[in-house]
Order: structure tokens, then sequence, then C-alpha cells
């Protein structure tokens, strides 16, 4: 362990899946393996975009409506929204709009026909290929 000012800093502070320790720069390989996986599903909601889409919230509230738009952080931004179960849920009726934070995402339920499963099947091939160590 190092000391930093009032802090102390452990350089093995991170433990892998069988429980060995690991520096540091291996939790932020992690964090860094974690961020590609979502940049692998912010790159495949974009192609989504303008394509009918439903979304069910971590509340069991389902909306339809097309994809607007969507961030590095998988917001989500529909238009022409309708609620599934309208009578459930009345006072969403009235919605035609509406923002939708990433992290109360349940399920996002996509039309087949819209995925283009060869390009998702490359780009995680891409993203899980051992990179080569060059000498």
């Amino acid at each position: 362990a190092s000391t930093g000012g009032n802090q102390i800093v452990n350089t093995y502070n991170c433990r892998d899946n069988n429980n060995r320790r690991r520096p540091i720069s291996y939790s932020y390989y992690l964090i860094a393996q974690y961020y590609q996986g979502k940049m692998l599903f912010f790159s495949f909601f974009k192609t989504l975009v303008g394509k009918e889409i439903a979304v069910e919230l971590k509340n069991d509230v389902v909306l339809t409506g097309t994809l607007h738009s969507v961030d590095q952080y998988l917001n989500i931004k529909l238009t022409n929204v309708s609620v599934v179960n309208q009578n459930r849920y009345p006072q969403l009726t009235a919605l035609k709009n509406c923002f939708i934070r990433g992290s109360v995402v349940r399920y996002v339920q996509i039309n087949p026909s819209d995925v283009d499963t060869e390009l998702l099947q490359d780009a995680t091939r891409k993203e899980n290929t051992p990179e080569v160590a060059s000498a």
C-alpha cells in the first residue's frame, strides 16, 4: 500500500471471479470491458432509430413507439408513444413523446425483421477477439 496525501491507496484492492487478488489496473480493465459491452448495445440501438420498438420498464409499464434517439447511457427517446395496457395506466394515454432513463428499462422488444443479425454477430466477434500483443 502507498499513501497519496491523506488517502491510502492499496495497489491490490481488486479480486477477480476466482477470488485472486488483482492490481487496480485489472479493475480498470474490467470497467473498460464493461463499457465496451455497453458501446456494442449503444451502436446496435443507433441502427434502430426510426423503427417501432416496445420498452418494458421496471415498474411493469410497457410503452410502444418510434425510437427517436438513444445515448451512451442507453437512455431512450420515443415518439408516437402508446401505452400497451391503457386500462391499467389511463394517466399515460395522453403521452405522445417521452424520454426513458436507461436504468429503468427492463426489456426492449424489437421486430426481428429490424435486426441485422450478421452485423451484430460480426461486432460481437470483433469485441471478443483477443488482442495480439505486438513485440
